[in-house]
C-alpha cells in the first residue's frame, strides 16, 4: 500500500464523517401506535427465493450436506438414520426463529416507550442506512454490531424497522431461550438460539452451519451476529470469534453466491445500563441468570437518564474483494461441496485477518462522548494521588487539551461545539453522578461514598466497582491512543533513543498485550509507523534519521499516554509476581482467578499495588493467556495432572523484570519525560 494511502485514512481531517439523525425526535412528536402499525414494505435481496420459516427448515433438513452428516453419524454411532434425522429435526426446532410481523410491531410499540424514557436521543448515520439498503438488495448481507449491552440486538432491529429495512435474523445465546415468554417473543422477532459451545457434536454443528448458510444463500434475511461472541464487560473490543464468520464466508468461497456483504456496526452508549453489573462480574460476583422476572425487576433503571446512543453503520465490506489475491477458491472444487471439510491454513489466516479488520472498523467508528475523556483524566488524577480531587476549572482545561489530542489521533468525538467547555464538562459529570463526587468546586471519583460500612476488604471491593466502572468508559478511547501509547512506553523504557531499539521495545510490549487489545496479527511494523506518524503530527516527537526525540511540548502528551497503559502494565506485573511467589504445583485454570484475586487484594490493602483495575478478572485472564502464548506457563494435557498450570518461573520472572525492572514506575517515567 502506498505511504499516502496508509496515512490518508488516519488523518481525521481527511475523513468525512456522516451526519446523524435522532430517530427518537419523530417518535416524541407522533403516535407510537401509528408507528408500530404503519405499512412495512422493506427492500429485499433481488434473488430472494422463499419467504416462509417452515420452507426454510425443510430446505435445511433436505440439504445434501446435512444428509451426508446424518449418514456419517449413523455409521459412527450405530443409530438408525431415521433416528439421527429426528435428532437433527429436534435441534433445528430448538434453534430456529419464526419471524412474525405482529411480534415485531409489538416490540416496535413497547421499545419506543422504553427508549423515549431511558435515552435523550438515538442517533443513526443516514448515509450508512442508505448504503445498507443498497447492499441488502444486491447481495446476501451479514450485520456485525459491536456488543456492549443487552440492548444491542433490540436496538438493531428497532432501527431497521424504523428505516423500512429487512429485519435481521440474529444469533442469540441459549440463556435467552430460558426466559419464559420473552424467549419466545425474541424468537418471533428474528432471534435463533445457539448453544454457547458445541464441543465435538458433529450433528449440531452441521444443522447450525447449514441453517445459517441456507438463510444467506436464499437471501431470506440479513444475518446478524456479534463478532466478539459475547458482551464486552470492559468496553474494550474482544478478540473476535471465528466460527460464524467462517460459516457466512463459506457460500462465497464455494461459489454458491457471487458475493457476501459484511457490514460492521458501531454502537456507542453515553451511559451503559449494565455499568455496575459488569464491574461486579469482573470482581467475581456471578452474573444473574437471564430471567423474565429479572427483566421486570430492572424497572428501576427506567427512572434514570442514560444520555444518548450513536449507531454508526460502517462501509459495507465485500468478501469477494477481501478474498481477491488471498484465497484460491479452486481448492473447493476438489471435493463435492456437501462433504464437510476443515478449513486449511490459508482460509484460517484469511478469516482471522478479516475478523480483526472488521473489529478495527467497528472501533474506528465508535462515537466517543466527552465523559470518556473525563473518565480517563479522573482515573489518572486519582492514581497520581491528587488528594481532594481536581479543581473543576483545571479538569475542564485538561479535557479541552485531551479533546484536541484525541482528535489529532483520529478519534470520532462527539463534543457539542456550540456549548462552552465548562458546560460540556458539567453536563457529563451530572449524567455520571454515581461515579463522581463534586465538593467545593473539586471533582474526584466517588470512592468515599462507595466504601460503605464493612471491613477493609469489603470497602476495597466496593470502591473497585467505581474504579472499574470508570475504567470501562476510559477503555472506549483506548483504540485511539493504543499505538501511540505503546510507542510512548517503548520510548521511556528504552535505554537509548535509537529508533531500532525503541522499535524492539515497542514490538515486545505489543506482543505482550496482544490478548488485551485488538492488534492485527503481523502488523507490528504498520502499527509502529502509525504511532510514529501520529506523535510527530501532534508535535510530541521528532524523528530525524535513526533517532526518536521528545519535543518540549511532547512531555505532557507522553506522560498522559504512558499513564493510560500503566494499570495494564502493573496488572501483568502483579500476575507474574503471583505465579512466581504463590503458585503451587497443583494450581488449575479454575483456581487461577480466585487465587490471583486474593493475592492482589492483599497487595492493594498493604499499598504495594496502586491500581484496583488489577482486580478485573478480564485483565487477569488476558495476562494468563499472554503467558501461555509466550510459553512461560503451559497447561498440562492428559494424565492425573490434567488442567493444571505449569509455571516456568525463570521465564515468568524474566518477563516481569522486562515489564517491571526496566519499565520505570509512573513517577520515574514522568521524571524522565
Amino acid at each position: 500500500m502506498a505511504q499516502e494511502a496508509v496515512y490518508s485514512h488516519r488523518d481525521p481531517m481527511l475523513k468525512k464523517r456522516d451526519d446523524f439523525e435522532d430517530i427518537l425526535e419523530e417518535r416524541r412528536n407522533s403516535s407510537d401506535l401509528r408507528y408500530a402499525l404503519r405499512c412495512y414494505t422493506p427492500v429485499v435481496y433481488k434473488e430472494l427465493t422463499l419467504c416462509k420459516s417452515g420452507e426454510l427448515r425443510d430446505l435445511v433438513l433436505q440439504s445434501d450436506h446435512l444428509r451426508y452428516v446424518i449418514t456419517q453419524v449413523s455409521k459412527e454411532t450405530g443409530a438408525d438414520a431415521d433416528e439421527v434425522q429426528g435428532e437433527a429435526s429436534a435441534i433445528l426446532e430448538e434453534m430456529a426463529h419464526c419471524l412474525q410481523l405482529s411480534t415485531v410491531r409489538f416490540f416496535a410499540f413497547t421499545l419506543t416507550k422504553i427508549f423515549k424514557t431511558l435515552f435523550r436521543s438515538i442517533c443513526v448515520n443516514e448515509e450508512g442506512i442508505q448504503r445498507l439498503q443498497q447492499a441488502i438488495h444486491e447481495h446476501p448481507v451479514v450485520l456485525l454490531p459491536s456488543h456492549r449491552s443487552y440492548m444491542d440486538f433490540l436496538l438493531m432491529s428497532y432501527i431497521l424497522y424504523t428505516y423500512d429495512l429487512a429485519l435481521p435474523v440474529i444469533a442469540a445465546g441459549m440463556d435467552f431461550m430460558g426466559m419464559k415468554f420473552v424467549g419466545e417473543m425474541l424468537r418471533m422477532s428474528g432471534a435463533f438460539f445457539i448453544r454457547r459451545s458445541f464441543g465435538g457434536d458433529k450433528l449440531y454443528w452441521a444443522v447450525f452451519s447449514e441453517y445459517v448458510r441456507t438463510m444467506l444463500k436464499t437471501g431470506f434475511a440479513p444475518v446478524e451476529f456479534f463478532l466478539e461472541g459475547t458482551r464486552s464487560r470492559t468496553a474494550k473490543s474482544l478478540t473476535p470469534k471465528l466460527g460464524l464468520l467462517n460459516i457466512v464466508m463459506d457460500p462465497f468461497l464455494k461459489g454458491e453466491v457471487f458475493d457476501v456483504t459484511l457490514v460492521p456496526v458501531s454502537i456507542s452508549y453515553e451511559r451503559i445500563l449494565e455499568e455496575s453489573l459488569y464491574a461486579r462480574e469482573l470482581l467475581g460476583v456471578p452474573k444473574p441468570k437471564e430471567s423474565t422476572s429479572g427483566l421486570f425487576k430492572a424497572r428501576k433503571v427506567l427512572s434514570e437518564d442514560y444520555g444518548s446512543i450513536h449507531v454508526y453503520f460502517g462501509q459495507p465490506v465485500s468478501v469477494r474483494s477481501l478474498a481477491e489475491g488471498r484465497v484460491n477458491r479452486c481448492q473447493f472444487n476438489l471435493t463435492p461441496r456437501h462433504i464437510p471439510q476443515r478449513p486449511g491454513e490459508e482460509i484460517n489466516h484469511f478469516v482471522n485477518d478479516s475478523a480483526f479488520r472488521l473489529v478495527r472498523a467497528q472501533e474506528e467508528n465508535m462515537v466517543l462522548k466527552p465523559w470518556v475523556l473525563l473518565a480517563s483524566l479522573l482515573l489518572q488524577n486519582h492514581h497520581h494521588g491528587q488528594k481532594g480531587g481536581t479543581a473543576l476549572e483545571e479538569l475542564t482545561e485538561q479535557a479541552v487539551w485531551l479533546r484536541d489530542l484525541s482528535r489529532q489521533c483520529g478519534a470520532f468525538l462527539h463534543w457539542p461545539e456550540h456549548a462552552p467547555p465548562s458546560e460540556v464538562v458539567s453536563s457529563s459529570l451530572s449524567l455520571h453522578q454515581g461515579l463522581v463526587s463534586i465538593s467545593e468546586g473539586r471533582v474526584q471519583l466517588a470512592l468515599e461514598q462507595a466504601g460503605g460500612q464493612g471491613g477493609p476488604e469489603e470497602k476495597l471491593l466496593n470502591q473497585a466497582v467505581v474504579v472499574l466502572s470508570c475504567a470501562s468508559y476510559r477503555n472506549q478511547a483506548l483504540h485511539v491512543f493504543l499505538r501511540p501509547a505503546l510507542l510512548a512506553l517503548a520510548i521511556v523504557t528504552s535505554s537509548s533513543n535509537n529508533r531500532q531499539e525503541v522499535y524492539n521495545s515497542f514490538s515486545f510490549l505489543r506482543n505482550m498485550f496482544s490478548n488485551e487489545f485488538i492488534l492485527c496479527p503481523g502488523a507490528t511494523v504498520q502499527d509502529f509507523e502509525e504511532a510514529c506518524y501520529l506523535l510527530v503530527k501532534t508535535g510530541a516527537l521528532q524523528i530525524p534519521q535513526q533517532e526518536v526525540l521528545i519535543t518540549e511540548r511532547g512531555h505532557r502528551t507522553l506522560a498522559f499516554l504512558t499513564s493510560i497503559l500503566d494499570p495494564f502494565l502493573q496488572g501483568y506485573q502483579v500476575v507474574c509476581r503471583f505465579l512466581c511467589e504463590e503458585a503451587t504445583e497443583a494450581l488449575t485454570d479454575k483456581q487461577f482467578v480466585p487465587a490471583v484475586r486474593k493475592f492482589i487484594i492483599k497487595h492493594l490493602l498493604t499499598g504495594t499495588l496502586r491500581y484496583a483495575e488489577a482486580l478485573s478478572s478480564d485483565l487477569q485472564k488476558n495476562s494468563l493467556a499472554a503467558l501461555l502464548r509466550l510459553g512461560a506457563v503451559r497447561r498440562v494435557k492428559g494424565g492425573a495432572e490434567q488442567g493444571t498450570l505449569k509455571v516456568n518461573k525463570v521465564m515468568v520472572n524474566s518477563l516481569e523484570d522486562t515489564l517491571g525492572g526496566k519499565l520505570p514506575t509512573q513517577k520515574a517515567a514522568a521524571a524522565r519525560l
